[in-house]
């Protein structure tokens, strides 16, 4: 197959940056609440916050009922550490226990900032990975509700929809991590509820071990699909992140050879997961360099650059964050419509640290400015065409991409 090469730009989300130590905060006497402390004392964008900060972990030390001491059972320090992260109101601010996948699929991301951990983590190579088959199920009442399946995973092969009610897998309740634990290459069920009230139906999916980065890779080259309508060819491919070393990479290879070459216009679905990538991912659609490929003696001719010019509409919502809302901003300030809901503006440079019970605390270490003084930080993402979309029993239906299909059928109608 031949590969698209792309140069590599500073990377928007995932940065490493130093700052000089601020001021001792507050200590309690327990090693994980202290050093998430310190670490957010010293790492944290902005200085002016850390006053507020530091209130709130001195409340919780001197808490009257259960102040957070050496002794302190795990979830009250648990619960401490939530609420002073929460005091600083910002994106990119958040801890991560091992037993979710957003654990793994940040370690992935963030495998650089942990790299003297990771064979400790991940043994024995080093390689971040995780039973599962590829869905997450949103939390949403006391009820989890399937939120996204990954493209040709083995959740999607098994026809579980975005929109169905997560009840048991194997006959016990629901859990990221621990339902497929110890499974790997064997059938699990997955008890579903389609619909409000309707009977259970139950599925059977292998569990795969999966690389996040990887097993984002291929979602997106499995998302990229084409269907007709009005005689016209629409293409659709979702964008899941651009964390993984490849995501533009395979957009690109499929429009310029691949499922997508062919398609008229394309709904491009920027409902992610996570942002991460280059600040410049969208030139793809609106740069103004021509597309160019090396012809080399022997072999194939390699895509150094590709331009998509044919019509774009893009989906967007909450899901929409980082790095995935400058693309998104800097296609609607190119006149591309946006469809769907608001992004999450969440738009600051993270960086991942490593506490001492092995959870992930992710710090917001840079702030991010677009154009003069644009921040989408707070504020994201407007979408042009503004479409909700009720997540419980869905049942796989999707207004927001039936709407940007439609739009486009309209702007290829208009020629």
């Amino acid at each position: 197959m031949k590969r698209t090469s792309f140069l590599a730009a500073a990377p928007l989300l995932f940065l490493a940056i130093v700052e000089a130590p601020a001021a001792d905060p507050p200590r309690s006497g327990h090693p994980v609440f202290d050093r998430a402390v310190e670490l957010v004392t010293d790492n944290f964008h902005d200085e002016s916050a850390i006053d507020r900060f530091a209130a709130a972990v001195r409340r919780e030390i001197e808490d009257p009922q259960s102040p957070v001491a050496k002794a302190s059972s795990p979830d009250r320090v648990d619960e401490a550490i939530d609420a002073v992260l929460a005091s600083l109101d910002a994106s990119h601010v958040g801890r991560f226990q091992p037993d979710t996948i957003d654990y793994f699929e940040l370690a992935d991301i963030f495998r650089y900032a942990i790299r003297n951990d990771m064979r400790r983590l991940f043994p024995p190579e080093g390689e971040v990975s995780y039973p599962g088959v590829g869905m997450i199920a949103r939390p949403q009442n006391g009820v989890r509700f399937v939120s996204d399946v990954y493209d040709g995973s083995p959740a999607d092969r098994a026809g579980i929809l975005v929109g169905d009610e997560v009840l048991s897998v194997d006959g016990k309740p629901y859990h990221e991590i621990e339902s497929f634990s110890g499974k790997v290459g064997k059938p699990v069920e997955i008890k579903l509820r389609r619909q409000a009230g309707a009977e259970p139906i139950t599925v059977k999916a292998t569990v795969e071990r999966l690389k996040p980065l990887s097993t984002f890779e291929k979602a997106i080259e499995e998302s990229a699909a084409v269907t007709t309508h009005d005689g016209r060819k629409i293409g659709y491919v979702r964008l899941w992140t651009l964390a993984a070393r490849n995501s533009m990479g395979e957009v690109a290879e499929a429009l310029a050879e691949g499922k997508l070459k062919d398609a008229d216009g394309l709904v491009l679905d920027l409902r992610g997961r996570w942002g991460g990538g280059s600040s410049d991912a969208a030139e793809l659609f609106v740069g103004d360099t021509p597309p160019f490929r090396l012809i080399p003696r022997k072999g194939e001719d390699v895509l150094a650059n590709v331009r998509w010019r044919r019509p774009v509409v893009a989906i967007i919502d909450e899901g929409s964050r980082s790095g995935l809302e400058v693309f998104a901003y800097a296609l609607k300030v190119n006149g591309i419509p946006l469809v769907g809901q608001r992004t999450a503006g969440a738009l600051l440079a993270g960086r991942a640290y490593l506490l001492p019970d092995d959870s992930l605390l992710e710090i917001a270490v840079s702030d991010a400015v677009l154009e003069e003084n644009t921040r989408l930080e707070g504020s994201g993402v407007e979408p042009d065409l503004p479409v909700p979309f009720s997540l419980p029993y869905a049942a796989g239906n999707d207004p927001q991409r039936d709407a940007a299909v439609e739009e486009m059928r309209r702007i290829l109608a208009r020629g």
